[in-house]
């Protein structure tokens, strides 16, 4: 297996028209393509973003009648490249939704899903809730997929804040961790970088991180930043706040080296917390 892999996140502002969503996601991933990316990955949230989670889940068709969905596989077999859908929102057999994130393969067949693990519920600065939960369902397990290109770590935007979850993918043998995200400008700016980076450094992975910008229906505003951060915690590629793509070459050798050079992974323990009561 060949250790270099290039790789395109695409960067997007993501309005609640899917067919405009999907043209413009299309002229990205050729203009991906034609940089020479083995892998294209698209953000959360990447052909529906709304505020307003009523409009989300209204307007939500099961996976198999998703026509981003539909039009990114016939793209990937069009083109033969991989392609990570950095999640859609699909319905459920129950009543809640799923944040779903999709491994396309070259020849266009669906070869992982993910679906988000972590939810998003707090009350924003402003007063207003953000209550994930309240349409969603959290996925049941983490996903590591063994390809022809590398182990690939799936997680989605809040994932990030739980190290565990990235620590448990690259002790399962993750090279890459892929972090699509729509996250919002505020939190964004106080902290996507240092997460990102810390990410990267504790689990000696890759982590490629493709993001959502700017203003979006439903006075909902996001960060972009689309970051590759090398193994070691060096930002390697970065988008600014506008549409496009930002392409890194990825030697996967180097997550041998950083493991073997700061070998943490292996001497992690469990411990309990002993509590101690000191009220003088």
């Amino acid at each position: 297996m060949n250790s270099q892999v290039r790789i395109a996140c695409l960067q997007v502002n993501v309005g609640n028209d899917p067919a405009q969503n999907i043209e413009l996601i299309s002229k990205l991933a050729q203009s991906a393509v034609d940089s020479g990316a083995e892998i294209i990955a698209t953000p959360e949230y990447c052909f529906k973003l709304d505020g307003r989670g009523r409009v989300m889940r209204e307007n939500a068709p099961q996976e198999e009648d998703h026509e981003g969905l539909r039009a990114m596989r016939s793209f990937s077999r069009d083109k033969g490249v991989w392609f990570l859908i950095g999640s859609i929102v699909v319905r459920t057999d129950g009543s809640q939704l799923a944040n779903r994130s999709i491994l396309i393969g070259p020849s266009g067949e669906i070869l992982a899903r993910y679906d988000k693990l972590h939810m998003f519920d707090l009350k924003l600065p402003d007063g207003r809730e953000v209550l994930e939960s309240r349409n969603y369902r959290p996925g049941g397990a983490a996903r590591l997929v063994d390809t022809s290109l590398g182990k690939l770590g799936l997680t989605i935007c809040y994932d990030l804040r739980f190290a565990n979850l990235f620590q448990a993918l690259a002790k399962a043998g993750a090279e890459i961790i892929f972090v699509p995200s729509a996250f919002y400008s505020d939190t964004g700016a106080a902290h996507w970088h240092t997460l990102l980076r810390a990410r990267a450094i504790e689990t000696g992975a890759f982590i490629v991180a493709p993001a959502t910008c700017g203003q979006h229906p439903g006075e909902h505003a996001t960060f972009g930043h689309s970051l590759v951060v090398s193994p070691w915690g060096e930002i390697i590629a970065e988008a600014d706040t506008e549409p496009g793509i930002t392409v890194a070459a990825l030697d996967l050798a180097e997550v041998g080296r950083t493991r073997a050079r700061m070998p943490s992974l292996q001497h992690g323990r469990s411990f309990d917390v002993e509590t101690i009561v000191a009220r003088p």
